[in-house]
């Protein structure tokens, strides 16, 4: 594992990757003064910080889930100095707003890249490559096994199921993540099939959204007025934590499908007992991840979560200087919807 090490530009302390030189975090997981955010979702950006900077593209769904937080946004490429250091952000591909922040000072150049994906889905701001000196990634899905067909054939297998049910009269049920992973499956959903319904916490995702100027399909909330009866051969959305709730009863006869890179276990899917496992992830699959990691020519790499010594073994074996480091990032679920979460936190570090 990596050690916090006192000549490094980022350095990995108990309460985030912390830069020295301006006295600053990213995407730290206890509170502290000044928070660098890369993207929304909840083992990125926590509650109890002393102010926030993020995306402007991001900052909406952010403040949405926090509450009312201190919040500045930086635009993708505009460049930030804090005391001789150079900050940017560039896109990640990971989620709307999604981000990677490059960091210099005196010449070396670290990347923190949070989540990414490199297939671009029309929706996140599509990844560009930086290059650097020392490169931080995940590696959630760093293993051969994991390798994604083209979103296109994805979609073409849950509209083609969602069309069978519709003709079996079955209520078309899926899961996926209130925060990225819904809208994305929202745009690629044939809408000639029949109606969307979504539950609250994915419509209230839209809603965000869509008062930023993202024009997202049409949906309606799933709310104790909209008759069940109107259900069968529609389609419902909803976040993961909704699998076998007293919520979804209310859906029969229905037809169960996560969407998820995990779907790429057989047990996984044999878990939670779904008819349907879609393999579609806003994460980068195994060739991604070494095709990420080749074009940044970085020298140095630091996986921070997900198959960590795996990989960490891979790289050093291929010549790259490689290490783990232990952080509070989760990477993809599919038991919980890791957008909704509230952090309880203890003091802002003084």
């Amino acid at each position: 594992m990596a050690k916090p090490n006192k000549t490094d530009l980022l350095q990995f302390t108990e309460r985030g990757i912390w830069c020295p030189p301006a006295d600053i975090y990213i995407d730290p997981w206890k509170p502290v003064k000044k928070a660098m955010i890369t993207h929304g979702h909840s083992d990125h950006s926590r509650f109890g910080h002393q102010s926030y900077l993020a995306t402007r593209t991001a900052a909406p769904s952010i403040k949405y889930r926090l509450g009312d937080i201190n919040m500045q946004t930086i635009d993708f490429g505009e460049q930030l100095h804090i005391n001789g250091v150079q900050f940017s952000f560039h896109p990640a591909g990971h989620i709307l707003g999604s981000a990677q922040i490059r960091v210099e000072y005196k010449g070396e150049v670290w990347v923190a890249s949070g989540d990414y994906k490199l297939e671009d889905d029309g929706l996140a701001e599509a990844f560009e490559p930086v290059k650097c000196n020392t490169f931080i990634t995940e590696s959630t899905f760093g293993l051969p096994v994991y390798d994604w067909k083209p979103q296109e054939e994805i979609f073409a297998d849950i509209n083609n199921w969602w069309r069978k049910n519709a003709a079996d009269k079955k209520v078309t049920f899926i899961t996926g993540y209130s925060l990225g992973k819904a809208q994305r499956i929202l745009q690629g959903l044939d809408r000639s099939i029949g109606k969307i319904y979504t539950h609250g916490a994915v419509e209230n995702i839209n809603e965000v959204m869509r008062a930023q100027g993202i024009d997202l399909p049409e949906t309606i909330r799933v709310t104790k007025d909209v008759p069940v009866k109107d259900y069968p051969g529609n389609l419902v959305l909803a976040p993961p934590s909704a699998l076998n709730s007293t919520w979804m009863k209310k859906f029969k006869p229905i037809s169960i499908g996560i969407a998820s890179g995990w779907m790429t276990l057989r047990g996984a899917r044999r878990r939670k007992a779904v008819g349907r496992g879609f393999v579609l992830s806003d994460h980068v699959d195994w060739k991604d991840l070494n095709r990420a990691v080749a074009a940044t020519e970085a020298s140095r790499v630091i996986v921070t979560h997900g198959y960590t010594s795996i990989y960490t073994n891979y790289l050093n074996s291929i010549g790259i200087d490689a290490q783990s480091a232990d952080t509070e990032f989760t990477g993809e679920s599919i038991d919980s919807d890791d957008d909704t979460k509230k952090e309880s936190t203890p003091q802002i570090e003084n």
